[in-house]
């Protein structure tokens, strides 16, 4: 872990905001003369050494691997990966960036995007981003723009979601010798604060057996020992480039997920950034805490419609609409099928958020459907729809 360590105190950390979380630990007493344990600590940041980004990075500038944490849904999150990301490059290091959010298998697609030999619309489906990931594309479009710009190479960290399902269900024991050989070599099952930190999850949300929490347990690490094995082998491929790993905060805190088993596999300089705001001070956390403010991702234009997932021979199926639809409101009923928005076809899910992945609310858009009449061949009908 000697290459996992913090160089440098904590305080020197990225301050974006004006306000420090505070734990319950440090709140006084409720009344006088509460009791107060003996070893209750006081925190004490000294702010004469709050430090700014620039800074930060050229303290960090020299590492082989940057961890950059995010929860997935905050926008001020992956504008400070971005940043991070411009910076290194900035100061001449040759960036390539990690992601979770894609999948090993399509490691191809992401490799063509970037060089530029299909468009975001061709990479967003041949990923099957939005069955797989989901979370609004727009929270990552900054940085896979930049990384396509500059030539930057994205690295597709995550293992196949058919394969943590299959474990899910049936263990790594379980598995079959063609799945078992998509499995890390290594899985290092020896850190009891992972398996705590992993328990504490689990139980807030029990199952009903103890075999439930193995199998969940099993799913985590080999979420962390794919991702650490996948980004360990870019490592020793490419000795001259800096690696920033992008993933979900849980994954790298206290160096237990990603962190130490990269480094377990290549032992190389690295620092962790992660955002503070909303959690206790903790210095075993990351080596840089982060306190970025808010930033909200610009409202996206929605018909308002709840779309059965299956896919059928034409287009996506109605099954309701949400309270101020549009859609609705423009004369669409239950039971159409969607067969376009705009000049987009709509044959997916990933077609109707690629139409509309630009649309702002108060835009008016075109809505064609078919629909079954009670007698007689489908009806092609066209609507004019405000996007809320």
């Amino acid at each position: 872990m000697a290459a996992y360590r913090s160089i440098l105190p904590l305080a020197l950390a990225l301050v974006l905001g004006t306000h420090v979380a505070v734990s319950a630990a440090d709140a006084p007493a409720a009344a006088a003369g509460a009791a107060v344990p003996v070893d209750t600590p006081t925190r004490v940041l000294d702010p004469r050494t709050l430090t700014n980004l620039e800074q930060l990075l050229d303290a960090i500038a020299d590492r082989r691997v940057v961890f950059v944490g995010e929860s997935h849904d905050r926008y001020e999150d992956h504008l400070n990966q971005l940043k991070v990301i411009q910076g290194l490059k900035a100061r001449g290091k040759e960036v390539a960036i990690g992601m979770e959010f894609f999948q090993q298998p399509y490691q191809s697609v992401v490799d063509a995007y970037i060089d530029g030999a299909i468009d975001e619309a061709a990479f967003l489906r041949q990923t099957e981003y939005f069955d797989r990931w989901r979370y609004d594309y727009r929270l990552y479009r900054p940085i896979l723009q930049f990384a396509r710009e500059h030539r930057i190479p994205v690295i597709a960290l995550n293992l196949d979601s058919e394969l943590t399902k299959r474990v899910g269900e049936v263990g790594i024991d379980g598995l079959d010798p063609q799945e078992r050989a998509r499995v890390p070599a290594e899985i290092d099952r020896s850190d009891t604060a992972y398996q705590a930190r992993v328990k504490a999850v689990f139980d807030q949300h029990p199952m009903p057996d103890k075999k439930s929490f193995e199998r969940f347990i099993e799913v985590q690490l080999l979420w962390d020992e794919g991702m650490a094995e996948r980004a360990a082998r870019y490592l020793q491929e490419h000795p001259q480039q800096t690696l920033v790993v992008l993933a979900g905060a849980g994954h790298l805190e206290y160096g237990q997920g990603i962190p130490k088993r990269l480094l377990r596999r290549q032992p190389v300089s690295a620092a962790s950034l992660l955002n503070a705001n909303q959690r206790e001070l903790d210095p075993a956390a990351a080596d840089y805490l982060l306190f970025p403010r808010p930033v909200d991702l610009p409202p996206s234009g929605m018909l308002g419609v709840m779309l059965n997932p299956e896919v059928g021979d034409q287009g996506l199926e109605i099954q309701g609409f949400s309270e101020d639809s549009g859609a609705k409101a423009a004369g669409v009923k239950e039971g159409d099928r969607i067969v376009r928005v705009g000049e987009q076809p709509i044959s997916t899910y990933a077609d109707i958020r690629i139409a509309l992945i630009d649309a702002q609310p108060g835009q008016r858009v075109q809505v064609e459907v078919l629909r079954k009449p009670l007698i007689g061949a489908d009806e092609t009908l066209t609507f004019d729809a405000e996007l809320h």
